[in-house]
Order: structure tokens, then sequence, then C-alpha cells
């Protein structure tokens, strides 16, 4: 796989996961004032982002897999970071309404 490839690669999962990450925050921001809906709606967005960069990544593994070369350069590795802890993120957030939606009921 040339580099150029490799690169546009990266740079998808950088964007999707990104973007996914921007969702995630809107839905903490979303949790902390009460709107609970709201805060679910942007982290089912954020998982269909974090989808879109995982299907990029699946791509790269399956070349691997068939016996392709895959160069795994500064960018990637920034990439395959980003999208692992706003993975993280994500699921800490699905928590924390979970945690936000219960205090919510007690109050």
């Amino acid at each position: 796989m040339e580099t150029a490839e490799i690169q546009e690669v990266a740079f998808k999962i950088i964007l999707e996961s990104g973007d996914a990450r921007t969702l995630v925050h809107a839905g903490f921001k979303s949790m902390r004032e009460s709107d609970f809906e709201d805060a679910k709606e942007k982290l089912e967005q954020a998982n269909d982002s974090l989808t879109e960069a995982h299907k990029s990544q699946t791509s790269l593994l399956h070349n691997y897999a068939n016996g392709e070369d895959v160069n795994m350069d500064v960018i990637m590795i920034h990439a395959q970071d980003h999208l692992m802890t706003t993975m993280t993120i994500r699921e800490v957030a699905l928590e924390m309404l979970y945690l936000y939606q219960k205090l919510d009921e007690v109050s």
C-alpha cells in the first residue's frame, strides 16, 4: 500500500474520530444541563462517526492480513491513538449519562 493511501486513511480516521469527540463533548454539556435525550442523540451520532473511522481502520487490517505491506508511519499511529481514545471517552460518556439520569431521579 502506498504511503499516500495510508496517509489518506489516517486522515479519514482522524477526521471521523475528531467529529465523534466533538459530539461526545457536546453530549457531556447536554448531560450537565439535564437534557438527556439530546445527550443520548449526540452519543449515537458519535458512534456513527466512530463506526466510519473503524471501517477505515478495518480496511487497513484486511489489506495487511492479505499480505500487503502497510507502513505504519507517525500519522497513522496518531490516527489510531485518536480513534481509541475517542472510543474510550464515548464509553465513559455512556456510563456518565446513566449516572446523570439516576442522579436526576433522586433529586
